[in-house]
């Protein structure tokens, strides 16, 4: 059995992306200057959320809610249309390592997957890594206006940090994995997959691997041995997903006029 970590080792601050590939992330206060502040209305409530995905009939206490979602389409909303930014939420400012995604469609289409292994306050990481997966998603051009009704979006808090004995030791569909590996030319480099990655496409062990090691990088061959050098820690997460129609029945109160495209308002966050 693996050592437990309740979170991972102290280290630079590096932003990851879900399927492997380290991206650049924000600078501290880069795309999102608008303040902080914005009007309220009063006497609007917020209506009620779906639970955390899979959640109905797990007794556990999650950390993580669908309100964290609402918040990272608040962010992106208010970027995209130039309103001033929300307020903080009520939600839990706890540090966790975190990923926020975004998908796109019926079928899901990955859209931007970006996130941090450096425990940070919810409140400036789900901001930050909203508009860093949205914006700077190096695979994928920036979110629009107008892909936002299509979108869903998942926020992962990573948990229960292992040090694997070797790289067969972990489960697809119950542990995201981070290889360290050095590559052809001598270089260090890690990659990731968060936990749904590899049961989402029907891979075994070796298939993940040896996918993580060419998102990572890797172009040599790939032999047994090679993967027995492999560097692996597994973790797991909570995670919730919404869509922006469920977003937006949870907001519906702050919408004047009839029109779909008012400012989200955030009398609710204090």
């Amino acid at each position: 059995m693996g050592k437990r970590r309740c979170v991972p080792p102290l280290e630079p601050k590096l932003a990851a992306g879900c399927c492997g590939v380290k991206k650049p992330k924000l600078s501290a206060g880069g795309t999102h200057g608008h303040g902080s502040q914005s009007t309220a209305v009063p006497g609007s409530t917020l209506s009620p959320l779906p639970r955390p995905n899979g959640t109905a009939n797990v007794t556990k206490n999650l950390v993580v809610t669908a309100e964290m979602c609402c918040y990272c389409f608040d962010v992106l909303y208010c970027h995209l249309y130039g309103f001033p930014q929300p307020r903080l939420p009520r939600f839990t400012n706890d540090p966790y390592p975190l990923f926020v995604t975004w998908k796109t469609g019926r079928d899901k289409r990955l859209r931007g997957c970006i996130g941090t292994f450096s425990a940070m306050n919810l409140h400036s990481g789900l901001r930050e890594y909203t508009l860093t997966s949205a914006l700077k998603d190096s695979r994928f051009p920036p979110l629009t206006r107008e892909e936002l009704p299509k979108l869903f979006c998942s926020v992962s808090l990573l948990t229960n940090f292992e040090d694997a004995s070797d790289y067969l030791d972990w489960e697809v569909g119950v542990h995201g994995i981070r290889i360290e590996f050095i590559n052809e030319k001598g270089v260090k480099r890690t990659a990731t997959y968060l936990p749904e990655v590899a049961k989402e496409q029907d891979w075994d062990q070796i298939q993940t691997i040896d996918s993580l090691l060419r998102k990572g990088g890797f172009k040599a061959p790939i032999t047994s041995e090679f993967r027995k050098t492999i560097k692996l820690t597994r973790y797991r997460s909570e995670k919730v997903t919404i869509s922006y129609a469920e977003y937006i029945a949870s907001r519906q109160h702050c919408f004047q006029n009839g029109t779909l495209h008012a400012p989200p308002l955030y009398n609710h966050y204090s």
